[in-house]
C-alpha cells in the first residue's frame, strides 16, 4: 500500500512540473560531454620504429597497422608503380611463394593486407605470433617477380578500360587534374600509357627506399599488453634496417582567380555528374579545422544538410547532394557535388551557388547549429566504441604533430563553435567566384546553359583522363608539321639570316587600363638578357635578367627571382627564341586548326625545357603568329593570359606586331608599339643584377 501511494505521489509531482514547462522555448544545450578515451602506451625501437599499443581484452583478438610516413611522391610517366609495389609485397618473399602466404593466412583465419602506404592484419591472439612471422617476412624479405607484376598490370588496365565510361571515375579524374594540377602528386591521373611503362625495377626501388623503420609507425590493438608488444616487435622487426629516406616538396595549388567551367563529354548520358571544387589551405590540427568541419556539415556533410534539402527535397533534382571539405598537410580541397538529369543541370548548379552564397552572407540559426553539433557529437561518440578509433587517434597525433590532448578536447571545441565562427569559416573557405564547375555529361544538351557560370563566358573540354582538348579543332592537311609552320613564320617575318643579325632590340609600347596610362619598354640583348620597365601612372616596376640572375623591383621592394620564376624569366628573355627551339629543348606539338578572330589558325603546344607549356597560334594563310596563351601563376592563384598579335609592320627588313591585345579573364588591355629599334648597341650595364 505504501508503494502504491509512493508511485501516485511521483506521478502527481511530475504532472505539476510538466504543467510549468514552456514548450515554445528550446532547451539550452548542456555542457560538452566528457570524453574518456582509451589509454594507449608507446615505445620506440633502436631502429626508429615507433610503436603504439591499445590494449582491449574484450575479445581474444589482436590487430596491427603499419603506416609508412613518407611524403607524397610524383610518379610521372610511370604513375601507378606505388600501387603495384604495394600489391607485390604480398605476392612472394625469399622464403614463401604467394600461394604459401595465402595458405598460411587462411589456415589461421587471419587477415593480411598490403599497400604502398603500409601493411595491416589481424588474427586470434593464439595465432598472432604466426601472423607476425608472415608479416615480418613480407616486410623484410619481399621478392618482386615480373610474372606477378604482369598480372597486376593486366588487372589495372582492365579497370582503366572499364572506368573510361564510368561518369564518377571521369569526374574524379577531372577534379584531381584541375584542383591540384598534373605536376602535383594529388593531381596525377593514371592512364594505360603510364601503367604499361611501369618497370619492376621502379617498384623494387620504391620498396627499398621507403619501407624503412625510421619513418614508420606501428599500432597494435586488442588483447595484447605493452610488454608482449615489445617482445613481439623486437623479435620480428628488431633487425629491420633504418635508412635515410628521400623527401619531396611541391608548390601550393591555388584556386582559380576567376570561375571556370569545364565539360567532359559523354553523348550517351541522360544525367550530369556535377562537381564544384577548388583547393584550400587547411592544415591538419589547425584552429580552423573543427569549425570548418561544422560549417561543411551544415552545408553538405549530412543527409539533413542544406544542399541535400534544397536539391533533393525542395526541387527534386537528385537523389542526393553533398559537399566535402578536407584538411591535409600539403593541400586540402572543397567539393560540392551531385548527379542530376540533363535538363536540370544549370538549375542545380544555380542552387548550389545560392547555398554557397547564403552560407557566406547569412548567419546560421542557433537551432540549426545546435542540431548539427549534436549530430557530430553523436557520430564522434559512437566511433569511440571501436578500439581501432583510439589507434587512429594515436597515429594521427604522431603523423600530424597534433597536441597530445587534441582528441580528448574535441567535443569541448565542437561545443564552443558559434554562428559567427561558421560565417567566418564560410567567408574563408567557401569561394563561389574562385571555383571550377565540372560537368560530366552530354555537352550538346547542357553546354549552352553552363556558359553563364564561366567568368570568361567560355567552356573548356577535357577527356576522361583530365586532358584538355578543343572540340572545334579542324584536321591539319597532310605534310604540314610543327617545324614547317615555324619555318614558314620565320620566312614571313624576314627570314632566318636577317633575324640572326639582330644583336639587340628596344620596343616601346603604350596603352591604358582601368583609367591608368601604361608605358612599357622592353630591352633585349642576345642571347638572353632582358630589361623591362612598366610605368602604370601610380608606380613603376622593372624586371632585369643578366643571363643567370633575375630580379623584380617596384613599390620600394626588390625580389630576387629563383626556382620556377627564374626559369620562366630565362625562357622569356631569349631574343628570337623561335629560331632555336630544337637546340633549347623546346618540344613542339601541332594540335590542329582553330578559328582565331575569324581566321583559321594552327594551334601549337610548346613545352619548354622547364616543363611549362605555352599555346601559340599561326594564321594558316599568312603564316604569322596571331596569339600566345599561357598559364600565369601568382600568390593569389593561377589564371590564363592570352596576347593577340596584330598589325604587323616592317622594321629594317623584319616584321613585328604593332598592336598587342592582352586578356586576363574579363580584363583586356590594348598596347600599341610606339617604336622599335634594333642593333642600337645597348650596354651590358643595363642588365646588371645587384
Amino acid at each position: 500500500m505504501k508503494l502504491k501511494l509512493f508511485v501516485i505521489f511521483i506521478v502527481i509531482s511530475c504532472s505539476g512540473m510538466l504543467a510549468q514547462l514552456d514548450r515554445s522555448v528550446q532547451p539550452k544545450p548542456g555542457p560538452a560531454p566528457e570524453i574518456k578515451l582509451g589509454d594507449y602506451e608507446s615505445f620506440e625501437l633502436e631502429n626508429g620504429l615507433k610503436v603504439f599499443v591499445i590494449e582491449n581484452n574484450k575479445l581474444p583478438k589482436v590487430s596491427f597497422s603499419l603506416v609508412i610516413d613518407r611524403d607524397p611522391i610524383l610518379e610521372g610517366d610511370q604513375l601507378g608503380y606505388i600501387s603495384i609495389a604495394g600489391d607485390l609485397l604480398r605476392r612472394g618473399t625469399k622464403n614463401r611463394t604467394k600461394e604459401e602466404i595465402d595458405e598460411e593466412i587462411d589456415f589461421i583465419g587471419a587477415r593480411l593486407n598490403t599497400s604502398g602506404s603500409g601493411i595491416s592484419g589481424s588474427s586470434l591472439k593464439k595465432h598472432f605470433n604466426s601472423l607476425m612471422e608472415v608479416f615480418s617476412d613480407i616486410l623484410l624479405n619481399s621478392q618482386f617477380k615480373q610474372e606477378e607484376m604482369d598480372k597486376i598490370k593486366k588487372q589495372m588496365l582492365s579497370g582503366l578500360a572499364a572506368s573510361k565510361d564510368e561518369p564518377n571515375s571521369i569526374a574524379a579524374n577531372l577534379r584531381s587534374s584541375l584542383i591540384y594540377g598534373k605536376d602535383h602528386p594529388y593531381g596525377e591521373v593514371m592512364t594505360e600509357e603510364t601503367v604499361e611503362a611501369i618497370t619492376l625495377e621502379k617498384c623494387q626501388n620504391f620498396y627499398k627506399d621507403y619501407f624503412r623503420p625510421n619513418i614508420s609507425l606501428l599500432a597494435f590493438v586488442g588483447d595484447i599488453t605493452v610488454d608482449e608488444a615489445k617482445k613481439i616487435t623486437e623479435k620480428y622487426l628488431g633487425e629491420w634496417k633504418r635508412k635515410e629516406v628521400p623527401t619531396h616538396e611541391y608548390s601550393q595549388p591555388k584556386p582559380p582567380l576567376v570561375r571556370k567551367v569545364v565539360i567532359s563529354d559523354r553523348p550517351a548520358s541522360v544525367q550530369s555528374v556535377i562537381s564544384i571544387a577548388y583547393p584550400i589551405d587547411l592544415q591538419k590540427g589547425s584552429e580552423d579545422v573543427i569549425k570548418a568541419y561544422v560549417m561543411n556539415t551544415i552545408l553538405g556533410g549530412s543527409f539533413s544538410s542544406r544542399l541535400n534539402q534544397n536539391l533533393r527535397e525542395t526541387y527534386g533534382f537528385t537523389y542526393g547532394a553533398g559537399s566535402s571539405l578536407s584538411s591535409d598537410e600539403l593541400v586540402g580541397h572543397f567539393t560540392a557535388s551531385t548527379t542530376v538529369r540533363n535538363s536540370a543541370t544549370d538549375s542545380a548548379i544555380t542552387e548550389i551557388y545560392n547555398e554557397l552564397s547564403r552560407l557566406r552572407n547569412e548567419r546560421v540559426s542557433e537551432e540549426e547549429l545546435t542540431r548539427i553539433k549534436n549530430y557530430m557529437t553523436g557520430s564522434f561518440s559512437r566511433s569511440l566504441e571501436q578500439p581501432g578509433t583510439i589507434a587512429r587517434f594515436a597515429l594521427d597525433t604522431e603523423l600530424y604533430n597534433l597536441p597530445k590532448d587534441y582528441f580528448k578536447n574535441y567535443l569541448k571545441k565542437l561545443s564552443n563553435v558559434t554562428a559567427e565562427d561558421i560565417q567566418n569559416m564560410a567567408k574563408k573557405y567557401i569561394l563561389p567566384n574562385n571555383s571550377y564547375v565540372m560537368v560530366v555529361g552530354n555537352s550538346e544538351e547542357v553546354a549552352g546553359g553552363l556558359k553563364k557560370f564561366s567568368t570568361s563566358g567560355k567552356i573548356k573540354y577535357y577527356d576522361h583522363y583530365g586532358v584538355e582538348y578543343d572540340p572545334n579543332l579542324k584536321k591539319v592537311a597532310d605534310g604540314v608539321t610543327a617545324e614547317s609552320i615555324i619555318n614558314k613564320y620565320i620566312g614571313e617575318i624576314g627570314g632566318r639570316e636577317k633575324l640572326n643579325k639582330i644583336e639587340d632590340k628596344v620596343m616601346v609600347l603604350k596603352g591604358a587600363a582601368e583609367g591608368m596610362e601604361i608605358n612599357l619598354t622592353i630591352s633585349q640583348k642576345a642571347p638572353n638578357k632582358l630589361f623591362q620597365e612598366l610605368d602604370f601612372s601610380v608606380g613603376k616596376q622593372t624586371t632585369v635578367f643578366d643571363g643567370e640572375k633575375g630580379k623584380v623591383e617596384g613599390m620600394g621592394q626588390v625580389q630576387m627571382l629563383e626556382g620556377e620564376q627564374l626559369e620562366e624569366l630565362k625562357y622569356q628573355a631569349k631574343l628570337n627564341s623561335f629560331l632555336n627551339y630544337g637546340k633549347d629543348g623546346v618540344e613542339l606539338e601541332l594540335k590542329g586548326i582553330e578559328e582565331i578572330n575569324g581566321k583559321d589558325s594552327y594551334r601549337m603546344i610548346l613545352t619548354a625545357a622547364t616543363g611549362k607549356k605555352y599555346t601559340h597560334y599561326y594564321d594558316v594563310e599568312t603564316g604569322l603568329k596571331v596569339r600566345e596563351v599561357s598559364e600565369i601563376t601568382t600568390p593569389q592563384g593561377s589564371f590564363t593570359q592570352s596576347i593577340d598579335l596584330e598589325d604587323y609592320q616592317e622594321v629594317e627588313g623584319v616584321k613585328y606586331p604593332f598592336k598587342l591585345v592582352q586578356k586576363m579573364g574579363p580584363r583586356s588591355v590594348e598596347l600599341k608599339v610606339e617604336s622599335i629599334k634594333v642593333n642600337s648597341g645597348i650596354a651590358d650595364s643595363m642588365f646588371e643584377v645587384n
